[in-house]
């Protein structure tokens, strides 16, 4: 089989496997975790077309507030003008294509470092020295391009695609199972960012895994979870959620907080996950959530930013951003332990030697996330 020209041997018949029936079915050959190729289809079938998880709202609270990333290689601006609206839009120069912010903070005006081209903060060129005299140069056609900008429930997300359909509909299944949390009355209260040596998606298998929590997560949290009770509630469009029994997550298991206020008829055991495709997964317990946004940087490395959110109304606590570290500071102990595991996972994809095992009962959601990845990037066997 090739893509697009690249040979990828092996690759039909190890995803024919995976097209299977999830108790004849197998795990996808390393081709799709290693190719360039593939992963360039990734970009172009999956984060150039659907809605992404870029922040929270409260990350560009002000007017003049501006974040700066790079989503696959696309340098992009999120920032709040001065009608407190927040805009996206392309971090490229209109003259010759550089980028003209970097990093986070405030400020009136974006002004490119190369040739002090100024545009504000809806993207729209105010500047331009010594171009009164180029032919055919009209200001207002210099914008930077805009992006699709929306928020659900205090979570940022940016689109690609002029055409996709409204972050409403998107994610409408996410919003009838999870609305209930209320994140828009939450506050961030710490973000932790991680660099991992693996493709994107066997991270966001790995989140997705529960089959594993008992092993290697089994001085943290994994003690407290029951596999065996586990219901995975499989979605469309690669999602899933599960609501279960979990201990909050500090080093004692005892919530350091309280319970959310919303959730007072919840057991302190109340834990829920869920995953909204393609790069936000949410974790939570009685008296927090902890989503992690999943950013390719290239074939065999990935970002994750994890963020812990609190009821508005617990950052009044006495010493409350000193329990918030210790929430902290527990899941990037948890995260530690996924670290290397999802790095071997990577090495193994490379190894000639490898070759895909069988799903067990608890990858069911795992087969649906599997099966609607290839339909979206189009690797048919």
């Amino acid at each position: 089989m090739s893509v697009s020209g690249y040979p990828v041997q092996g690759t039909s018949a190890g995803i024919a496997r995976t097209r299977d029936t999830l108790h004849k079915a197998r795990h996808l050959p390393g081709h799709v975790y290693t190719s360039p190729e593939i992963y360039r289809l990734e970009k172009e079938k999956i984060f150039m077309r659907d809605w992404l998880c870029v922040g929270r709202m409260e990350e560009v609270e002000n007017p003049g507030d501006y974040m700066a990333l790079r989503i696959i290689d696309e340098p992009i601006i999120v920032a709040r003008d001065d009608d407190g609206r927040v805009n996206a839009f392309a971090n490229v120069c209109k003259h010759r294509g550089v980028e003209v912010a970097r990093g986070s903070g405030n400020t009136r005006e974006f002004s490119c470092p190369y040739h002090a081209w100024l545009y504000d903060l809806q993207g729209r060129l105010i500047g331009a020295p010594y171009m009164k005299e180029a032919e055919g140069f009209v200001p207002e056609n210099c914008r930077l391009t805009p992006l699709r900008f929306d928020e659900w429930r205090g979570w940022m997300f940016v689109n690609f695609d002029p055409d996709a359909a409204p972050l409403s509909e998107f994610a409408a299944e996410y919003e009838r199972e999870f609305a209930f949390l209320r994140h828009e009355k939450m506050k961030l209260a710490t973000k932790h960012i991680v660099g991992l040596d693996c493709n994107w998606k066997l991270f966001v298998e790995n989140l997705q895994d529960f089959y594993h929590v008992q092993v290697l997560h089994r001085d943290t949290f994994g003690g407290h979870i029951d596999i065996d009770e586990f219901v995975f509630n499989v979605k469309q469009k690669g999602g899933f959620s599960s609501f279960y029994d979990a201990a909050p997550d500090t080093p004692d298991s005892v919530s350091l907080v309280g319970k959310m206020p919303w959730l007072s008829d919840k057991p302190m055991s109340f834990a829920y996950t869920g995953f909204l495709a393609p790069n936000f997964h949410m974790f939570g317990r009685i008296d927090e959530s902890h989503p992690m946004v999943i950013w390719p940087l290239a074939p065999d490395r990935t970002q994750v930013i994890v963020y812990h959110v609190f009821p508005a109304e617990h950052f009044e606590q006495p010493d409350f951003m000193e329990k918030a570290r210790v929430y902290h500071d527990f899941l990037a102990r948890v995260v530690e332990e996924d670290r290397e595991m999802v790095n071997s996972l990577q090495r193994g994809m490379n190894s000639r030697l490898f070759e895909p095992g069988p799903l067990s009962r608890m990858e069911v959601n795992l087969h649906s996330l599997l099966n609607y990845y290839l339909d979206r990037v189009d690797l048919g066997a």
